[in-house]
């Protein structure tokens, strides 16, 4: 073993006492991590986490969760949930990724991200029993991994009434599927990671029912015929109910209302939630509130055959604090700023209908800066029809797609005249501005759009808190 340690780069060492000053410690930490397989190299295995949550005593089972997978939704469906959750008083833990802005925001406790010396304190913490993983397997434990220990460590040591948990990617071998949650949630499953998941919704699908575990109840959004069907089959075979979208609870209504829309749910045991109004903009989003109040429902155990509801002041109260950072959030006046992360077509689809349906604008720019492993043409050709003009640009991560790939895809697309390049997103997002402003009829707008790396640092450019 010693000759595999000598080898491993995460092997056991002292460290230092960290600094007084927080930010330094989390960026020390932030480049610890990053050395460790980023979440975009995968090696299909639960052996690792499964290893971490041995040494530490199984703190995932320490608290009831709920697990979300799916396509796209995730994170707004998982930040509904919390809200419900915390206006029924109940202590909150909620895992997501990516981050928009902070690798904190990840790992939130009652609703806010953990802080920086909470984030170092409980990676310190775990740190050695996570260098004796990497020593004794084949692989060291990836980015992912760790921090997804560190939220079941974080979540253990608060304590949490109950943990809200989104997967990485898939299901079956995501590093979250350790846990044993009683509810499970699916989210609208499209085209995504098709290199790593399956080609089709159906192949994707399998994965994705992983997380249902036996005698669990399947919280299920309206799916592609091939991915219901994967669904269904997985849930007879672990003995699961599953409560489906349109038939068992769905949205009864909704109308457009400033700054969201109301919308009336209908939940698991027939009765309906009237009043709603939800801050958030597009049909997607009230699509996602009608699942997470049903997995709520659910984790409560009312509707269903039993009948029942939730206290409808306390869901209304509870959906009118929802956000969604980075998801159509408005940051900017005249002309009107939108941020999106839609970074696949599935997602701009629903982002594409949510413009329509919310802004009037006369003209629209678009900033675009996506990632290398996406179906960046099929991203490009939903936002064709909506966008005017649109300035290609690059984030900083090293997934992103090079600006004058990003920018020959553009203009196959939407022609020559159609397209300016920025290299630097900051130039992008003032020179997107500056064609919006051209506009004499005012209505213009600029969405800055194509990953959560370009939402976030837009984010950070604009001064968004």
């Amino acid at each position: 073993m010693s000759d595999k340690a000598e080898q491993n780069p995460y092997t056991i060492r002292p460290t230092s006492s960290d600094p007084a000053d927080p930010a330094t410690g989390l960026r020390e930490v932030e480049a610890e991590l990053a050395k460790r397989w980023p979440e975009n190299k995968l090696e299909p295995s639960l052996d690792r986490i499964e290893a971490l949550m041995d040494i530490l005593g199984q703190p995932q089972r320490s608290y009831p969760s709920i697990h979300i997978t799916g396509t796209n939704g995730k994170t707004s469906t998982a930040r509904m949930i919390e809200q419900l959750l915390t206006g029924f008083d109940l202590r909150t833990g909620r895992y997501t990724s990516p981050h928009v802005e902070s690798v904190t925001e990840r790992i939130s406790l009652d609703g806010q991200p953990i802080t920086a010396e909470k984030f170092v304190e409980t990676y310190r913490d775990i740190e050695p029993y996570v260098q004796m993983v990497d020593a004794r397997q084949p692989v060291a434990m990836s980015f992912f991994e760790v921090l997804t220990g560190m939220a079941y460590a974080a979540f253990a040591d608060a304590p949490v009434d109950v943990a809200i948990v989104e997967v990485g990617m898939g299901g079956s071998w995501d590093a979250t599927n350790v846990i044993d949650a009683a509810v499970s949630v699916i989210t609208p499953i499209g085209l995504d990671h098709t290199d790593k998941l399956g080609e089709t919704t159906g192949e994707i699908a399998v994965e994705k029912s992983g997380i249902i575990k036996q005698g669990a109840l399947a919280v299920v959004a309206q799916q592609p015929l091939d991915a219901a069907e994967v669904i269904l089959r997985r849930a007879v075979e672990v003995d699961a109910t599953v409560a489906r979208e349109g038939m068992e609870f769905g949205v009864i209504r909704r109308e457009v209302a400033v700054g969201g829309q109301m919308v009336t749910l209908r939940g698991l045991g027939g009765y309906e939630y009237e009043e709603i109004f939800l801050p958030l903009h597009g049909a997607y989003q009230a699509h996602n509130a009608a699942l997470a109040l049903a997995a709520v429902e659910a984790f409560f155990g009312v509707g269903g055959a039993g009948g029942g509801n939730l206290n409808p002041d306390k869901v209304r109260a509870a959906f009118s604090g929802v956000s969604s950072p980075g998801r159509l959030e408005v940051v900017r006046r005249s002309p009107t700023v939108v941020l999106d992360a839609a970074h696949n077509p599935h997602g701009a689809e629903a982002t594409v209908a949510a413009i329509g349906e919310s802004f009037g604008f006369t003209k629209l720019v678009g900033v675009i800066a996506t990632s290398g492993d996406k179906d960046v043409s099929g991203l490009l050709e939903v936002f064709e029809p909506i966008l005017a003009e649109v300035v290609i640009t690059q984030n900083s991560t090293h997934r992103a797609m090079p600006v004058d790939e990003l920018a020959a895809l553009a203009v196959e697309i939407f022609g020559e005249d159609r397209v300016q390049v920025e290299p630097r997103l900051d130039d992008a997002i003032e020179a997107a501005v500056t064609l919006a402003e051209e506009e004499d009829l005012g209505g213009a707008g600029v969405l800055i759009t194509g990953s959560v790396i370009t939402v976030g640092e837009a984010r950070l450019l604009l001064g968004r808190k």
